[in-house]
């Protein structure tokens, strides 16, 4: 399923997403929702194609972008 940056948004909304943890390569951004901009949002969450980097993956109230092994051991625990 592609999502679009408008769909991210409404999806950060309804899901009551708190936490972006994005990884890109080897370096990893996290990003409180309610300290950022829609902007700064998009940048970490939208790919080259204009939608969500994959993989993704909604845990609790956080939202993983990209892959990155140690993010997804501290968030899944």
């Amino acid at each position: 399923m592609k999502l679009g940056p408008a769909d991210v948004v409404a999806l950060i909304a309804e899901r009551g997403i708190s936490k972006i943890v994005s990884a890109k390569g080897k370096a990893v951004d996290t990003l409180a929702v309610k300290d950022a901009d829609e902007a700064s949002l998009l940048a970490l969450l939208i790919g080259p194609t204009g939608n969500l980097r994959a993989p993704a993956a909604i845990v609790g109230k956080t939202l993983l972008v990209g892959f990155n092994p140690e993010s997804y051991a501290e968030v899944l625990g």
